[in-house]
């Protein structure tokens, strides 16, 4: 089965203490609905995957990418509503221009603190804890990993 090709920033602030994450809280039907996530979405077909991050940022926040690291790479197998497999590049944005948008038509943005997204204390998806702190590492590395979903969870997690 073809997988879905997605990605999937963290805009975080100057200092680096905060990142930028929507709360889907505009369609109750919505699979993420209640949770806090990155910034992101699906590939177009004529894009490649930086592109496609700086045109999902721009659209979803209103913000220019002035630096885009990739962070690594996520395979999320049975992911979808309907158990289509999604494949995700993951990236860092520490450097942006612009002002964020307050929401969009998927939510409402709000700056978190890194250290309370590493901690558990805001809602999100449970499998995300696997690999943010790879994404907030001190000295990050580029990580690669499989995540396979049965029934809407998470059923591992591996990396190199």
């Amino acid at each position: 089965m073809q997988a879905t090709l997605a990605t999937l920033g963290y805009v975080t602030s100057p200092d680096g203490r905060q990142v930028l994450m929507i709360r889907r809280d505009t369609r109750p039907d919505d699979i993420h609905f209640g949770y806090y996530n990155g910034l992101g979405g699906k590939l177009e077909p004529d894009e490649d995957v930086v592109g496609g991050m700086r045109r999902e940022i721009r659209e979803e926040a209103g913000l220019d990418c002035v630096t885009v690291e990739l962070a690594g790479t996520v395979s999320w197998p049975g992911f979808g509503r309907n158990g289509e497999n999604w494949f995700g590049f993951l990236f860092r944005i520490p450097a942006w221009t612009g002002t964020p948008l307050p929401g969009n038509d998927e939510g409402s943005l709000h700056w978190v603190p890194v250290a309370d997204v590493l901690a558990g204390r805001v809602p999100m998806w449970e499998s995300d804890r696997h690999f943010l702190p790879l994404v907030f590492a001190e000295d990050p590395q580029p990580f690669h990993g499989v995540m396979p979903f049965a029934g809407g969870r998470a059923v591992s997690w591996s990396y190199s």
